[in-house]
């Protein structure tokens, strides 16, 4: 599935979106058969894909938008007013560097949400995780309810093992196949591990087993004062099996370019935003860095969710 991403992404950039554009102008150049095709082959499908190419790189990727949501949970009038922020897929690195990430955190703060959530993907750099765990815990001062980290596919390519070891030191709340209720509340965090099953019945047998074992603590009548966390957007039919009113997911990236708010390649059952599941809500995260280092029409992004009853 990665690589057929990759190339459907190259794909994208290099020949879609140019193409998209050069439409746009085309249609507009006066009817001269000659001067088209010249423009056309030598300089319009060029330009239009290093503007696009050069747009996202220098300047989309790097704007971290906020969005606003109401969430009403069915027992929330003891948590009326709550509000969690959420980051995912940071992916730090060449192009994410720990000013970056400090940068970010004090972005978020400054809509005074009570918690954060990470929603994996965040460590992504052998060398850089030990500080980026110690930037984390510097942080949690910033949010009167604490911090709270879901796992990511990249973290177990990272050597999670050593990141976990680093992150046990801190203050950070490590939701890894567990949940907490958020002291001082009657909310419940709870995180599932990341499926690596490849055929889709072995990833829908896995990934229930998983969300099952993330809740496993938390009572059958306190499932509806719960926000399941987990990277992948499927686990989205899962929180909303057991009658969890709130899944947070990353992952997707919301498939890095979009056209009107829509991904153009949707190469995910859910890609980006909100999404509802019977009586429960998902929201699939755009991301807030990247795995190649552009973003059209899909800004990277701080969602913040306010509990309502």
């Amino acid at each position: 599935m990665f690589w057929a991403m990759v190339i459907t992404f190259l794909a994208v950039i290099f020949f879609i979106i140019p193409t998209v554009f050069a439409c746009i102008i085309y249609r507009k150049i006066p009817v001269d058969k000659n001067k088209r095709r010249f423009l056309k082959g030598v300089t319009l499908y060029p330009a239009a894909m290093a503007g696009g190419s050069a747009y996202g790189y220098h300047y989309e990727r790097k704007q971290q938008v906020k969005r606003y949501y109401d969430v009403k949970f069915p027992q929330g009038k003891a948590l009326s007013g709550l509000t969690l922020a959420q980051i995912s897929d940071v992916h730090l690195g060449k192009f994410f560097s720990l000013d970056n990430l400090r940068n970010l955190l004090k972005r978020v703060a400054e809509d005074e949400p009570d918690i954060l959530v990470v929603t994996g993907d965040l460590f992504d750099d052998v060398e850089m995780n030990p500080a980026a765990a110690q930037v984390l815990d510097e942080a949690v001062d910033l949010f009167p309810k604490g911090i709270y980290f879901a796992i990511g596919n990249h973290e177990y390519y990272r050597n999670w093992g050593r990141t976990l070891s680093f992150l046990k030191k801190t203050r950070v709340h490590i939701l890894v196949g567990r949940a907490e209720k958020v002291p001082g509340t009657d909310l419940w965090l709870a995180g599932a591990e990341y499926s690596f099953a490849r055929d889709d019945e072995s990833f829908e047998q896995e990934k229930a087993a998983l969300t099952q074992k993330a809740v496993k603590d938390i009572p059958q009548e306190e499932l509806k004062q719960t926000i399941l966390l987990a990277h992948h957007p499927e686990f989205i039919d899962d929180g909303a099996a057991l009658g969890i009113p709130l899944t947070l997911t990353g992952h997707t990236h919301g498939g890095q370019l979009g056209i009107f708010g829509l991904p153009v390649i949707p190469a995910f059952k859910y890609t980006r935003g909100l999404v509802k599941n019977g009586d429960s809500l998902g929201y699939v995260h755009c991301g807030n860095g990247s795995w190649l280092p552009i973003r059209v029409g899909c800004p990277p992004e701080i969602a913040y969710f306010r509990i309502r009853p």
